[in-house]
């Protein structure tokens, strides 16, 4: 800000195409002093209050001229006068200043690899960044000859506009923000036919090698000043392409043509892993391999399917924290070697040379060196070895580069990263996303301008006198520095306030490696990521016996947000408060369907609402085959009644067992029922569903549902007596040595209480006679009945003529008042022959297995 009445403003353009239009410019001005600045932060105010919003431009920018005028700098996004008046409430959060050593910092370059890619990368910056555009076609154009089609429409098919897509899906986000549902992988349909197309590692590499260099060219273009980068497995290549190791011509060609010998290899899986390199190691046996080394308590494992699905089942009966990577190969494992020679022969037709900016190499960590960039077989071995990014992210901290920008999709490595320094004690270094997450909802725009704003404010180089200017008349400048100067707005300190952010914040000191936290630093910003958030519902829920699921942290993520989720919660204990599973799982908000999805141990993948009940089941169902004991059997055609389906599983066995039977499932829980709709539906199981429950009479009564103990949810509810039977097993399983157990049962009450939060939803019942009636069934060869302490009122249920057309009832009978003598004697009065027993984990309750049949 010079010494006048003139001041010149200066911004980076919003996005106006792809149906998702940013309206937002970025506002970006500079002070040789902070009353300087204050002053003219209130002449620009004055003047944005009267400025129409949807200026089309590039960003405003308030800027300095004299010597020295670039140390004290504020942003704004600006979206129309009311963020100007919204800026000047004291502690307004709207203008974010700084004061900088340094305005030409240099930068460094992170490039992160498959996983978080998606359709629509960067339609925005497509739609509205010439640059972007250019490179991305340019690319599209040289593929063609190796693809055989134009990338532009795998990346961005018209079917798949946002403005098409989100009129067609059920459940779509509206307005900006983070889907969670998306990021969780619980949306209401399946993928669609673009993104499987997508997903293909043929295209879904080139796409996303495209996407980044583009990216990265415009960074460039900007002005900024790369003097580092890192790339994560794919994300190495972009690097050496801008590195000059490889031309772009030669760099598209080695990626199209690795991907597609990488997709004639057989189907693998990967598995992010939240332990140590040197406790993962001797877990994975021959068949899987450590593919990544993220920080120090982040692994990933690949190898097949099948050995990475019964790698996960063992890591959860652990209690340890892991999570699917989407993958369709076992990308730098052993599964790759098949292909290296050729990889080898590839790269020696190419034209190498040594790199012109440094960056990180994958296979050793270290700063790559000539000698490797320009060897073939360097890009083998990166194809089958482990990526060392905690080290390679380690040896870049070394160097004096303050900023680093992340050039594709999502803050993956952003947040790494950021763990990395903090614990290096290199907090000064600055981390920026550029480009949204696939869950992410804001529009490309206004992601790259908040990227802006943060280099503006850290002092990075770039060309901030290209951006055009608009000119302030009349700013009144006070240039001596006094305490007198006028002053715009109360910036807020960000120290917490109340006792429970001060409390908050301890919880976070436990997870993230950070001195101190402000009330507007972001969980995610801090380091945080999905892995460790789960871990944050759990110690939230210890602290203050709330549940705080993932979705609400995505949402407000900063400790400010946090603090204000959890007293909502609070003030609403006891009603709709989501919860969380158990320790280290996040539960669906009540009321909603939790579209996880689980591959049982026979390869048959599923829709359910909790991973270690839904094992339990398993096991009972299919492996010990609990109801087909004692003479029970499913005969050809056989016709079943499954009273109580739950989420379909007994459905599921029956198809199993017998593909032409006919199939009844009742399930009165409106969530339990979608997902037994949804895995009837995917494994084509003929049944006919019903969204009601079964009783003696036809009324509608109140169910108390547990969504994360969804089998002891019940129309007679006893929540002593559920916590008693579920205490009783975990006390069994230890006793049986079961691992993980002794941790468990440290922390029993916790988890007690964690799984017996409930709601209550209205059920309709039925008496079974007239469902038999009115749906013409003649006979029923298998009556299943487990229906939680509801057994006798279904039987009650059954007209004395109805009783001969069954032929066998296997239920699960509470010994409450004698009941299972009475349940006994009904069945052996209406003709069966009846054996009761009492499975080895239930042993101390009043829970018995009973089956009838007429057969010998």
């Amino acid at each position: 800000m010079t010494n006048g009445s003139t001041t010149s403003a200066e911004g980076i353009a919003p996005s106006h195409g792809a149906g998702r239009p940013s309206t937002s410019q970025l506002v970006l001005w500079s002070a040789g002093t902070r009353p300087e600045l204050d002053a003219t932060t209130a002449a620009l105010l004055d003047h944005l209050e009267q400025e129409p919003a949807g200026r089309v431009g590039e960003p405003i920018r308030v800027h300095a001229r004299a010597p020295g005028a670039e140390h004290h700098r504020a942003a704004l996004l600006w979206g129309g006068p009311e963020d100007a008046a919204a800026a000047r409430k004291p502690r307004s959060e709207r203008i974010a200043t700084a004061a900088i050593a340094r305005v030409d910092n240099p930068a460094g370059l992170m490039f992160p690899g498959l996983g978080d890619h998606y359709v629509n990368m960067g339609l925005d910056l497509y739609e509205a960044e010439p640059v972007f555009r250019a490179e991305v076609d340019r690319c599209a154009e040289l593929l063609r000859p190796e693809l055989g089609l134009d990338l532009r429409e795998v990346l961005y098919p018209p079917s798949e506009r946002p403005g098409v897509t989100e009129a067609k899906e059920q459940g779509a986000a509206k307005g900006p923000g983070i889907d969670l549902r998306r990021m969780l992988g619980r949306g209401a349909d399946a993928p669609s036919a673009a993104s499987i197309r997508l997903n293909e590692t043929r295209l879904a590499q080139p796409a996303l090698f495209v996407v980044e260099y583009a990216l990265a060219t415009s960074w460039q273009r900007r002005g900024l000043r790369v003097e580092a980068m890192i790339g994560y497995s794919l994300g190495e290549y972009v690097a050496a392409c801008l590195a000059g190791v490889l031309s772009l011509e030669d760099s598209l060609l080695l990626v199209a043509r690795r991907a597609q010998l990488i997709q004639g290899l057989p189907p693998g899986a990967m598995l992010a892993v939240s332990l140590p390199e040197e406790q993962v190691a001797p877990l994975v046996g021959a068949h899987l391999a450590i593919s990544a080394i993220n920080g120090p308590e982040l692994c990933v494992v690949a190898g097949p399917p099948e050995e990475v699905d019964a790698f996960e089942r063992r890591l959860v009966e652990r209690g340890v924290t892991c999570r699917r990577v989407q993958s369709s190969h076992a990308f730098h494992s052993p599964m790759m070697a098949p292909i290296a020679e050729e990889v080898t022969r590839l790269v020696a037709s190419l034209r190498l040379a040594a790199p012109r900016i440094p960056y990180a190499s994958n296979v050793t960590g270290r700063l790559i060196t000539d000698a490797e960039a320009t060897d073939p077989r360097y890009w083998a071995l990166h194809l089958c070895k482990p990526v060392r990014f905690a080290d390679g992210i380690r040896t870049l901290l070394q160097r004096p580069v303050p900023v680093w920008v992340e050039g594709g999709p999502g803050q993956t490595l952003s947040s790494l990263a950021l763990y990395h320094a903090k614990a290096d004690g290199a907090e000064e270094r600055l981390f920026v996303p550029s480009m949204r997450h696939a869950y992410d909802t804001q529009p490309d725009m206004t992601i790259l301008l908040r990227a802006v704003s943060r280099l503006w404010l850290a002092g990075a180089s770039l060309g901030w006198e290209g951006f055009p200017r608009i000119t302030l008349q009349g700013a009144a400048v006070a240039g001596t520095g006094s305490s007198d100067s006028p002053v715009a707005h109360t910036p807020d300190d960000g120290a917490p306030r109340t006792e429970l952010e001060r409390s908050l914040a301890a919880i976070w000191q436990t997870l993230l490696p950070s001195a101190k936290f402000g009330r507007h630093d972001s969980f995610f910003d801090l380091g945080g990521n999905s892995m460790v958030a789960t871990r944050l519902t759990f110690r939230l829920f210890k602290s203050f016996r709330v549940n705080v699921p993932l979705r609400r942290i995505y949402e407000a993520p900063t400790l400010a947000g946090v603090a204000a989720t959890i007293e909502a919660l609070m003030s609403e204990r006891g009603g709709d408060a989501p919860v969380a599973a158990r320790a280290g799982e996040a539960a669906a908000p009540s009321g909603d369907v939790a579209l996880r999805r689980f591959r049982l141990p026979n390869g048959m993948d599923v829709h359910h609402q909790n991973e270690a009940e839904t094992l339990h089941f398993y096991k009972d169902i299919f492996e010990h085959r609990s109801y087909v004991k004692h003479g029970i059997r499913l005969p050809r055609g056989a016709v079943v009644l499954d009273v109580g389906a739950n989420i379909g599983l007994f459905t599921l066995f029956v198809h199993t067992e017998v593909g032409d039977a006919r199939i009844y499932a009742f399930e009165p829980a409106p969530a339990m029922f979608e997902l037994l709709r949804r895995n009837v539906a995917a494994h084509g199981v003929s049944a006919r569903l019903f969204d009601m429950g079964i009783s003696n009479r036809e009324c509608t009564a109140p169910l108390t549902f547990y969504p994360n103990s969804t089998g002891m949810s019940s129309f007679r509810a006893d929540l002593a007596e559920e916590k008693h039977v579920l205490r009783t097993i975990l006390e069994r399983q230890r006793a049986q040595g079961m691992d993980g157990m002794d941790a468990i049962m440290g922390q029993l009450d916790e988890l007690l209480d964690v799984r017996f939060q409930s709601r209550t939803v209205e059920a309709r019942l039925r008496r079974l006679s007239d469902v038999l009636r009115e749906n013409d069934i003649s006979r029923v060869d298998l009556l299943k009945v487990d229906v939680q302490k509801c057994e006798l009122e279904v039987l009650e249920g059954i007209d004395a003529p109805d009783w001969a057309r069954i032929e066998q009832v296997v239920l699960e009978v509470h010994d409450i008042e004698g009941r299972l003598g009475v349940v006994t004697g009904l069945l052996e009065r209406h003709g069966f022959r009846v054996t009761a027993e009492q499975d080895e984990l239930y042993v101390g309750t009043n829970i018995h297995n009973v089956y009838a049949s007429r057969r010998a």
